[in-house]
């Protein structure tokens, strides 16, 4: 009888030979849906310098070389942050997600995301391989007030001056092959003008409607430029300031002048620089491979015709940034001692491929990547590289970067545009900015 009881529960679980076990986590990531460019298993058919491609071939490739591992891919829109907050509050966040290190106080501020340094200790994962500029964006003081890493930074980002050498040597700004950039707010203007005298076209292209991003970072590193401390605790932003007030004052005059494009949302400030009219845009380490492919492409206009630079020091002469930059966080949650070994697996895994991540054109978070020849010579990195050394993120432990890049943008879009006076942006961008962070949960 005993022995007929155990034939059938054999047909019911449909084998009593031991299987191997498989481990699912959940993989949430932003970088958009391309799978018809990757197809599983292969290289990519298109763009392979993509984020999106690159990043569906590194998971892709985890999975086939760990196959007790599956990954549960959620692919997020852009930044991802409401899914996300809608998971938590349902009590199923995902495994492993994609975070903006300006994001990750948030999460670190209410307990959402796990320290991890004790984890990478024993699995292997070397911080001090991080490089500066991505070791402090994952650095965070927690709850119990000590300094501890939260994330595996998958790279940092900045804002860089993407110029079109075709322009600027028709407007005489280029000398031994290097396009000849201002050190100063007075040389600035004076190029600017020299450029539109020459061309007929604006000296700057940025987004200036629909997106105010750009401005904030703008406004970011050339006060950290002036070694401006705009931020004198996490809770308290100071904005209506001399040095905030001369950058303001130097983007309204280019604006005024015409020396910067109108009334251009970010698509529009993209494809005007890709058709050649203007002669810098002021945009990110992403687009480095989109304007390198048009840099190599016959009868386009940046056909041999364009480099990228850190934004010139206008006012200092040590070279600084603002940045930014993801990483790979752990959200708290139940799971099994085997999906977290799995989670780790993955982050060492996409340590290990930081190069492969790099060739988006964002700056290796590993310094054994930054400092490798492969990485050096893919184009234009000797120009960045640096910035991963000197790059700084806000201090760790403001919360809401997002927002309070969208108000403090949004004041300054207002005060470049001639919409308001500039010490009343600055002021209420300030106060907003206060009002916001006061009332924090």
């Amino acid at each position: 009888m005993r022995r007929a009881l155990i034939l059938l529960a054999c047909v019911v679980l449909a084998s009593c030979a031991p299987k191997d076990h498989v481990t699912h986590i959940t993989v949430q990531r932003i970088f958009g849906e391309c799978r018809a460019n990757v197809p599983k298993g292969q290289a990519p058919v298109r763009n392979p310098d993509g984020e999106c491609e690159i990043v569906t071939g590194l998971l892709d490739r985890f999975e086939a070389e760990n196959p007790d591992v599956k990954l549960d891919i959620n692919i997020a829109p852009w930044p991802g942050y409401d899914q996300l907050s809608a998971q938590y509050a349902a009590g199923d966040p995902p495994d492993i997600v994609t975070m903006h290190m300006s994001a990750m106080p948030d999460f670190t501020a209410r307990g959402l995301i796990e320290p991890l340094d004790a984890d990478f200790a024993r699995t292997g994962i070397d911080v001090n391989n991080f490089t500066p500029a991505a070791r402090a964006g994952v650095t965070i003081t927690g709850k119990d007030g000590q300094k501890h890493v939260y994330g595996m930074p998958f790279d940092n980002w900045t804002q860089l001056w993407h110029v079109n050498m075709n322009l600027f040597a028709k407007a005489g700004l280029v000398r031994d092959g290097q396009p000849i950039l201002p050190h100063s707010p007075e040389e600035l203007l004076a190029q600017a003008r020299q450029f539109k005298r020459a061309t007929g076209l604006p000296y700057l292209l940025q987004p200036t409607d629909n997106e105010r991003a750009a401005f904030t970072r703008n406004l970011y590193t050339y006060l950290l430029d002036q070694h401006a401390v705009f931020f004198t605790d996490p809770k308290h932003i100071h904005l209506n300031t001399p040095e905030a007030k001369r950058i303001l004052t130097l983007f309204r005059q280019i604006y005024a002048e015409g020396l910067m494009a109108p009334g251009q949302d970010y698509p529009a400030a993209m494809a005007s620089f890709l058709n050649g009219q203007g002669g810098v845009c002021l945009v990110g380490t992403w687009m480095i491979g989109t304007f390198n492919a048009e840099a190599n492409t016959p009868g386009r206009p940046l056909y041999h015709g364009y480099t990228v630079k850190p934004y010139p020091m206008l006012y200092g002469h040590d070279q600084v940034a603002y940045v930014d930059g993801h990483a790979w966080v752990m959200p708290k949650r139940e799971r099994t001692p085997a999906q977290r070994e799995a989670v780790l697996r993955l982050m060492k895994f996409l340590q290990t491929h930081d190069y492969d991540w790099s060739r988006t054109g964002h700056l290796p978070s590993q310094s054994s990547v930054a400092e490798s020849q492969p990485y050096l010579a893919l184009p234009y990195r000797h120009e960045i590289i640096g910035l991963s050394q000197v790059g700084q993120t806000l201090p760790a432990g403001v919360q809401r970067q997002f927002p309070i890049q969208d108000i403090v943008g949004d004041e300054m879009a207002s005060a470049i545009t001639g919409h308001k006076p500039i010490d009343q942006a600055l002021t209420d961008a300030e106060t907003r900015v206060n009002d916001l962070l006061f009332h924090l949960l």
